[in-house]
């Protein structure tokens, strides 16, 4: 069926183009009996308003671009729902370009964008952290604000506390009596996974607890991984008494190695996990684990880069920011009995900020 134009709506008004255009696009002085006519012809032939036609008028779409990494993963999909809801709620359109599973084609998926004529880019593609030239061409321009680090730097990031969601898990482990305290990581190239290690060794010297490098083992952030590094991990220190795990699927895969040795969780090892993801509440035992505001994280980012397009839009060039949003400790069976003090079945055991992520901008 042909798209309704505004042509047909004022032909059926029986006034002229310009003056339907008024009405239709909320500006200028019409008569009241006008104005009626107008607006009942619109939607008695189902007019919907031409979101190009304005853009070549205004000079923008009102559209936003998002570089994503694989749809299939659960965390980097929340962060794209924020992102959508968010620019939804300021008007804008959302066109979703995602990259190969080796992330060797950042730079045409943030070209397809731009041709596109975006207003602005979020990126959710964290394998490409290391691509400096897709971090020139975010650099350029176009409006653009990350949810991962940029290579050479120079945009707005907004990032969820890693560090301080390893420190977390760390802390309430040791908090619980543990002093051989392992961890299964992310793939070595995220900056997630070496913020997350960071974070652990902090938690560990501020308990006084020796970092031990063979109580670190490597995953690849799926269930598979995390099985395979926790029979890696128990081989090399069969000592262990609790792991925090860097996310939720790869704890479920250490949960099944576990259960495959025999070992009793938490009697014989806790485990923590990072995200907090639905299958979190339903592993056995359920698990404790650190929650990260994914679906705001992607809130806060495209509230940001509205924000950026309308400085830019007004001749004003924002300066990069960094948000680092905080994180809360969820508590479950998976971790043991809770530290002394802890409230018996807390939502949020400790967090790592006051800030609430759906707060306005600061």
């Amino acid at each position: 069926m042909a798209h309704v134009s505004l042509k047909d709506v004022a032909a059926r008004s029986g006034v002229s183009f310009q003056t339907a255009s008024k009405v239709l696009n909320g500006k200028g002085t019409v008569a009241a009996e006008t104005r009626q006519r107008i607006l009942g012809a619109a939607e008695e032939l189902g007019y919907v308003p031409n979101a190009l036609a304005r853009g070549l008028l205004s000079r923008r779409t009102r559209t936003i671009g998002v570089v994503a990494s694989d749809f299939s993963d659960t965390v980097l999909s929340q962060v794209v729902v924020g992102v959508e809801r968010e620019a939804r709620r300021h008007g804008h359109g959302v066109i979703i370009g995602s990259v190969d599973p080796e992330g060797s084609d950042g730079v045409r998926s943030l070209h397809a964008l731009i041709e596109r004529r975006v207003d602005g880019i979020v990126t959710v593609a964290p394998k490409l952290e290391g691509d400096r030239a897709f971090g020139a061409l975010l650099r350029g321009p176009i409006a653009a604000v990350s949810t991962h680090r940029v290579a050479g730097g120079g945009v707005s990031v907004v990032e969820p506390d890693d560090a301080g969601a390893a420190s977390l898990a760390t802390r309430h482990l040791a908090a619980l009596g543990h002093r051989r305290i392992g961890t299964i990581t992310g793939r070595g190239d995220r900056r997630a996974s070496h913020a997350r290690v960071a974070g652990y060794r902090r938690a560990l010297a501020e308990t006084g607890i020796p970092f031990d490098p063979d109580l670190v083992e490597e995953g690849d952030w799926e269930p598979e991984g995390g099985y395979q590094a926790g029979h890696r991990l128990l081989d090399r220190a069969p000592d262990l008494s609790a792991v925090f795990v860097q996310n939720d699927p790869m704890a479920a895969g250490l949960l099944a190695a576990l259960h495959d040795r025999g070992r009793r969780v938490p009697a014989d090892c806790a485990v923590v996990g990072c995200d907090n993801l639905t299958l979190a509440a339903r592993t056995i035992p359920p698990l404790t684990t650190v929650a990260i505001p994914l679906v705001e994280t992607g809130e806060i980012a495209a509230r940001l880069l509205v924000g950026v397009v309308e400085e830019r839009a007004a001749g004003r060039t924002p300066e990069p920011r960094r948000l680092v949003l905080p994180v809360g400790l969820v508590y479950r069976a998976s971790s043991g009995t809770p530290a002394p003090g802890t409230p018996a079945a807390p939502r949020n055991v400790a967090g790592t900020g006051a800030a609430s992520a759906r707060r306005p901008l600061p």
